[in-house]
């Protein structure tokens, strides 16, 4: 799926992903037990109703309210909003029984599918992509310390404008973007280019709370990964650049002291290199 449109705005973003998510994921719940959906709606309904009373809220900010709800849905903006304010506790608490790598949030711009690369191979890039080359080496394995032959590393990133390919108007649509299958090792090799920190979409319903509330719309630099493999747990992790300014304020709330890597000066003096390795949880009986 390619979404085009003639500038990046926020409500083009999330049209993109609302797309995406109703043709990837929107009937995975279907099997959730009546009695289960009953518990969770008057718990959050609950914890709504507290903090009406509890703050005294008026007609006219429950008008306010109201309206910016209508706007996120009309914008197709829930993709972005859940995602960055609460996917990562919904992840904390499906990933706590692990032993493996820590994961954090998927995100609203996961494309499946992406151009197979090898074990060791590169992202697609531009000719012009910017960002300094980066090279990252890892293995995948077990949590007992078998290496995972076959084991598939899927990544993504945004480029150093902060966009994704397929949810922005003139990226090709599998730039930085590719899948990755460990040798008989589980080792992998991979060539891209540094991301940049971004700010989320903020011309949209979104960016009209972040504006009220006085917050700030950045996410620190980072790269996003699936690693899945035969027997195992998938994980989903963005993994973190040392030194950015917002690794502590990340408007996702995403960041993990495990998820963050430690890039040196490559040895030929083009860019950085970086290793960095996943173990996987097998699959719980």
């Amino acid at each position: 799926m390619t979404v085009q449109h003639d500038t990046p705005t926020a409500a083009a973003s999330g049209a993109g992903a609302t797309e995406r998510f109703k043709s990837d994921k929107s009937g995975g719940g279907a099997g959730t037990p009546p009695e289960r959906v009953d518990l969770l709606a008057r718990e959050v309904l609950s914890a709504v109703h507290d903090t009406i009373r509890r703050h005294r809220v008026t007609y006219a900010e429950y008008n306010a309210l109201k309206a910016w709800l209508i706007d996120v849905g009309e914008t197709g903006e829930w993709p972005l909003f859940l995602d960055v304010w609460v996917e990562h506790v919904v992840e904390d608490v499906a990933t706590e029984h692990r032993q493996g790598n820590k994961g954090t949030i998927e995100g609203p711009y996961y494309v499946p599918d992406a151009p197979e690369r090898g074990s060791h191979g590169t992202l697609p890039t531009r000719p012009d992509e910017k960002g300094a080359p980066l090279t990252w080496t890892g293995q995948v394995r077990s949590t007992d310390g078998t290496p995972l032959p076959g084991a598939k590393i899927e990544l993504w990133h945004a480029d150093d404008d902060g966009y994704y390919s397929q949810f922005a108007p003139g990226i090709p649509e599998w730039n930085l973007r590719g899948t990755f299958t460990a040798d008989g090792n589980g080792e992998f090799g991979i060539g891209t280019v540094r991301p940049a920190p971004y700010q989320i979409p903020t011309d949209g319903a979104c960016g009209r709370l972040i504006a009220a509330a006085g917050w700030h719309s950045w996410r620190p630099a980072h790269l996003h990964v699936k690693v899945s493999a035969p027997g195992h747990e998938q994980l989903t992790a963005q993994l973190y650049f040392p030194g950015d300014a917002h690794n502590d304020d990340d408007i996702a709330s995403a960041v993990k002291p495990e998820l963050m890597l430690d890039p040196e000066p490559a040895a030929d003096g083009r860019g950085e290199t970086v290793v960095y390795d996943f173990v996987l949880d097998p699959v719980r009986l």
